[in-house]
């Protein structure tokens, strides 16, 4: 979100006031962004630091936003991804009729269980939102199978984009800043191939983990292999992934990592494992391949580009994929690939259309429209609209055979 703050900022001047709101969760990991990108919090949550309880997280953040937001006066809360607190932000404004717009909408894998809680959160903010800024036409065409009206979404390209460009231009313009970075991981110097590894995804905990925990120690051991994995502060990823790494040769477990560190070792690696979304967006626009440790993706953009690879947790398919790159890259190294998630532009598209100002005439939130059905019953039989919700309580008569049916209209609309 740190782009589209400093994109309404610049615009202050036409009247645009922008407020940010701080969760106050992993403050060891959010103060070194906001100091990057030069950016201090209006107001700081407190009580969403009490309790591990994904519930009691939820609740405490409704709680405290139903008290803040009444002395705000908003027009617009902007909340971005699939998080706890995008999810609470979005149902405490909705409850408050302020309209919602989401940042990074769209995204889908069609299963709530993968990843879980996302998938699921992601849905209800889209259900609270007013408005859709979408990364990719994918992600929009999501949408519009939901039944969310075209004129509710925008496809901007993901802010995430934004971000990186921004780190990296930074990172090779600022020559103490680089150097202040190489000191610090000077470890890795020797290594002729560097894999960097992120693990956070809570479908994952428990059995996923300690498979990409074998995985790892298997591929750290022919030398000239370092793996670096910033380790996650959530307790349930430091306990398991300490317990099975810490002390493992050309294994470096260290904190949680800094944005600048991160985008430093991103630049430094050869090859990527994560089961993050977001790095799966960033890699493509550094040339670096990825191997994704998920059994399914909303990201569906980056495997279609061939800039990433979905492998699980399996250990075997960890380290084979990871091998075969690797060989690879010693013969050719990969050309870096157009990135499918955005050209740097998105949060000055988002802030566009909100300083625009037209959408403040929109009504309140709008949710999807219930699409239709067009049934055909028995072959040669005129095709009947059927409202979708009507179809599962409808008998259609022991003999009967549907040739065919048509779910929407227009872009959102899909044949079988």
């Amino acid at each position: 979100m740190a782009p589209v703050v400093r994109e309404l900022r610049a615009r202050a001047a036409s009247g645009l006031e922008s407020i940010v709101i701080a969760t106050g969760q992993h403050q060891d990991l959010v103060w070194p962004i906001l100091d990057f990108f030069e950016i201090r919090p209006d107001h700081e949550l407190k009580s969403v630091r009490k309790g591990r309880s994904l519930n009691l997280l939820f609740a405490n953040i409704i709680a405290e936003l139903d008290s803040l937001l009444p002395k705000l006066n908003l027009d617009l809360l902007l909340v971005q991804g699939d998080t706890t607190s995008a999810a609470a932000a979005a149902h405490a404004a909705f409850h408050r009729r302020i309209k919602v717009a989401h940042v990074e909408a769209g995204l889908r894998t069609g299963r709530l269980d993968a990843p879980w809680p996302e998938e699921w959160y992601r849905r209800t903010i889209a259900l609270s939102s007013s408005f859709h800024f979408a990364p990719t036409r994918s992600a929009r065409n999501n949408l519009l199978r939901e039944g969310f009206p075209a004129e509710s979404i925008l496809v901007t390209g993901n802010t995430v984009i934004d971000a990186l460009l921004s780190a990296t231009a930074r990172l090779k313009a600022d020559r103490s800043l680089m150097a202040a970075l190489d000191a610090k991981f000077a470890c890795l110097d020797a290594a002729e191939n560097i894999v960097l590894v992120t693990l956070h995804r809570r479908e994952n905990f428990g059995q996923g983990i300690r498979g990409v925990c074998r995985a790892l120690t298997t591929l750290a051991q022919p030398s000239g292999v370092s793996i670096v994995l910033p380790v996650h502060p959530n307790p349930d990823v430091q306990e398991q992934v300490r317990e099975a790494l810490e002390g493992r040769k050309n294994i470096h477990l260290i904190p949680p990592a800094e944005y600048v560190e991160f985008v430093y070792l991103m630049n430094r690696c050869r090859l990527i494992l994560t089961d993050s979304g977001g790095v799966q967006e960033e890699a493509p626009s550094l040339g670096k391949p990825v191997l994704v440790l998920r059994n399914s993706t909303e990201r569906r953009e980056a495997i279609s580009a061939g800039a990433a690879e979905l492998v699980g947790t399996d250990p075997d398919r960890i380290v084979a994929a990871a091998r075969s790159i690797l060989e690879r890259h010693e013969r050719s190294p990969p050309q870096r690939l157009t990135n499918p998630f955005g050209d740097g532009r998105a949060a000055e598209r988002i802030a566009e259309f909100i300083a625009s100002a037209n959408w403040k005439a929109s009504a309140g939130a709008r949710g999807a429209r219930m699409p239709s059905v067009q049934i055909a019953i028995g072959k040669g039989t005129r095709p009947q609209r059927v409202p979708l919700q009507l179809l599962a309580r409808r008998s259609l008569g022991p003999e009967a055979r549907v040739e065919s049916f048509r779910v929407g209209s227009g872009e959102g609309a899909g044949r079988a």
